[in-house]
């Protein structure tokens, strides 16, 4: 179902010692994104289960300089960053913002368009477990519908569908935006090096279960990871200079029930909720699939114009 190792480097720049729950999405995600990225390598992290994980000062989990800054800040500070390396002539170095979800969809977001709509050189990296984790499990607008947590509760679950940031940061026109899963990891390294081989802002999103959040046994993340992919509810593609593509078609049609059963946040959906759940995963894909047909038509005709140039 799509798990293969062949192009994952042996490199390792995370060590252990960190500070994750065991079956913890976000540092397989880490570990492979550094592995991709390599040594040159500077990272901005905001107020999030990353800034606890990578471990107390002065110690870090991290072989890469790493730089913790404010919620609301990960897109500016980056940018920030980028210019005090290029005022050193250091342009060799790539800086990453490094931010969940609740720091991205919401708190986050005003600094990521910003710097997205200036195109700023540098690589902002979203993993997306589905709430505010690291404060108690609390909404966020990248949580799922009907999903349990801790302010939206059994009782009064979520009612809003998740807010599809990947259409709100293809809209900025950017060099690259790439959705990846730690389920797929030459996907995943494949997508990381060409984010970094490109110049200007670059968007990649990736889908960390997280076991005490999401209410499932630890041993389940890469599985749940894997199924996210294969209902479709995380679709895995690319945005290069606004064609998009799909870079893996799941073989058959697996039911989203697939994924969401043994997920203590969903044991509460009703059939009728599934249901619905269901025709929302199926519109996105459909939406998805004409974004890709579209994009090539105007790539045809219009491709000067839709490519962004570097600054």
């Amino acid at each position: 179902m799509g798990f293969y190792w062949k192009n994952v480097p042996l490199e390792e720049y995370m060590h252990s010692g960190h500070l994750a729950c065991q079956g913890c999405g976000a540092t397989v995600a880490m570990r492979l994104a550094l592995k991709a990225l390599g040594p040159k390598t500077m990272m901005t992290i905001p107020a999030c289960c990353w800034t606890i994980i990578a471990g107390p000062y002065p110690y870090r989990a991290l072989d890469i300089p790493l730089f913790h800054t404010a919620f609301e800040t990960t897109a500016a500070v980056a940018a920030g960053m980028k210019a005090g390396l290029q005022m050193l002539g250091q342009d060799d170095v790539t800086v990453v913002g490094w931010a969940g979800d609740g720091g991205t969809y919401d708190i986050g977001i005003q600094a990521l368009s910003s710097a997205a709509e200036r195109n700023e050189d540098i690589i902002y990296i979203l993993y997306d477990n589905e709430a505010y984790m690291n404060t108690g499990i609390q909404r966020s607008s990248g949580t799922p519908y009907k999903a349990w947590t801790s302010n939206t509760p059994y009782e009064t679950p979520k009612s809003e569908f998740k807010k599809d940031i990947d259409e709100i940061i293809a809209a900025h026109e950017i060099p690259y935006l790439a959705t990846l899963s730690i389920a797929f990891p030459d996907d995943f390294i494949a997508k990381v090096r060409k984010a970094k081989e490109k110049k200007g802002f670059r968007f990649l999103h990736i889908l960390s279960p997280c076991p005490p959040g999401w209410k499932y046994d630890q041993s389940k993340t890469i599985y749940y990871a894997r199924m996210a992919v294969e209902t479709r509810i995380f679709p895995l593609f690319e945005v290069e200079d606004g064609v998009w593509r799909i870079t893996y078609y799941p073989k058959e049609y697996v039911p989203i029930e697939e994924y969401i059963k043994g997920q203590g946040r969903f044991k509460h959906l009703t059939p009728q909720d599934i249901e619905l759940y269901q025709r929302w995963v199926d519109y996105r894909w459909d939406k998805i699939l004409s974004r890709v047909k579209a994009s090539e038509e105007l790539y045809s005709k219009h491709g000067e114009v839709m490519a962004r140039s570097p600054k």
